[in-house]
């Protein structure tokens, strides 16, 4: 898998440790993907999701930690809703093995929340990507 350009949503507020902790996971050899931008602190101005929005645009698939407050955070909350306009491939990532970790708001009833292991990561990264994506459908298939 080539590196997979990654957003990642986070809140802010109470799970910097849950960044560093993936940031530093992307940063190992081989690892098959990097983070390119992340959810930045500052208040919720109109350039605040413009810049947002572009980032999430520009990433290949966002990832959402998810821990014990993520469904009280906005800035979670609306980087979802942006990722879901953009069309962009996420998925949500259960940061706290040892708490109840909550889905931000707007999230599917149908969004898994998964494990944090480097084999469900690695896994994840690559599904999500494949079902992302529009199906090829080959020459000899399509109509005249």
């Amino acid at each position: 898998m080539s590196d997979v350009r990654i957003f990642m949503s986070f809140d802010i507020d109470n799970d910097g440790d849950l960044h560093d902790a993936l940031l530093e996971q992307s940063l190992r050899g081989a690892s098959g993907f990097e983070i390119s931008a992340r959810t930045q602190a500052g208040t919720m101005t109109d350039n605040w999701g413009e810049s947002a929005r572009r980032r999430i645009s520009d990433s290949d698939e966002v990832i959402i930690i998810c821990g014990e407050l993520t469904s009280e955070s906005p800035r979670v909350s609306a980087e979802l809703r942006m990722a879901q306009e953009e069309e962009k491939p996420y998925f949500l990532l259960w940061g706290r093995r040892e708490t109840m970790c909550t889905k931000p708001v707007g999230a599917r009833p149908a969004d898994g929340m998964y494990s944090w292991t480097w084999e469900i990561l690695q896994n994840q990264i690559g599904q999500t990507l494949r079902t992302g994506q529009p199906l090829e459908v080959p020459e000899r298939c399509k109509r005249p």
